[in-house]
């Protein structure tokens, strides 16, 4: 065994939604430093092109910026346009792209349903659907393409907040995550779940910007710290390398402990 090429990714093409920013940056910048050629997309245009122009210079890989809002059908056939122009074959989708809804039970209104269901799961769904084409076309036994869809710890445990919408439909990625897995394995498409801890994130800046709330935030992590780039790009590149090519159906908690300890 030569364990050199375990984990290279070198020259594969990705996307990542939600790519311009948080976790979905984190992912982004990992691959185009391992050497992939990544396409990110988010719904604001001129972050969207700032972050591509950041991470292609991070190099050795390339990225390239899309924006499209992905809750919509019209953004999702723009990006599906988008992969088509750049690549006949797409080894690697990562669905990052989501949004999170907080308010009182007695508060808490349809729209905030409505919303988190439509980005984070049916989102899910569709860019996936529509992209399995230049999936299976990439997709071979010893390489299978990869779908890694991003979940949430608070998709496996109960949160403290009212994020009522933002749990459940986390919960529901994962399902469809087995789901999805369970019906393309044949066709050589691996699809896995990442279920992120805390980490720095315009979702979570309300608790860690603030000294006194990140360290009870951090105190709540059994390994003592919120995560770091490397803590998910280094998931994301390992169930995209060889090294993740037995996985379909998994959903990896990257939470510092928080799931399994509870």
């Amino acid at each position: 065994m030569n364990s050199g090429p375990l984990f290279d990714v070198t020259g594969k093409t990705v996307v990542v939604t939600g790519g311009s920013r948080g976790i979905g940056r984190m992912i982004a910048e990992g691959f185009v430093r391992a050497g992939a050629t990544v396409i990110i997309s988010s719904r604001k245009a001129d972050a969207c092109a700032v972050a591509a122009e950041e991470l292609t210079a991070v190099g050795p890989g390339t990225c390239l910026a899309h924006p499209a809002n992905l809750s919509t059908a019209e953004g999702v056939d723009s990006l599906v346009a988008q992969v088509k122009e750049v690549t006949p074959q797409l080894n690697v989708l990562v669905n990052n792209a989501g949004a999170t809804w907080g308010a009182p039970i007695d508060e808490f209104p349809d729209s905030g349903f409505d919303k988190i269901f439509d980005i984070n799961v049916k989102g899910v769904f569709s860019v996936t659907q529509k992209l399995l084409p230049r999936l299976r076309a990439a997709a071979t036994d010893g390489d299978p393409a990869r779908v890694i869809n991003i979940g949430s710890v608070e998709g496996i445990v109960v949160s403290a907040t009212d994020n009522f919408s933002y749990g459940a439909s986390k919960a529901a990625v994962h399902m469809l995550t087995r789901k999805m897995a369970a019906t393309l394995a044949p066709q050589c498409v691996t699809v896995n779940a990442i279920a992120p801890g805390p980490f720095p994130s315009k979702m979570m800046s309300y608790f860690l910007d603030d000294p006194e709330s990140r360290k009870a935030v951090e105190g709540s992590v059994p390994l003592g710290r919120v995560g770091t780039p490397e803590d998910v790009a280094g998931t994301a590149i390992f169930l995209s390398s060889r090294a993740g090519a037995y996985l379909t159906g998994t959903v990896i908690p990257v939470d510092g402990g928080i799931s399994g300890t509870r």
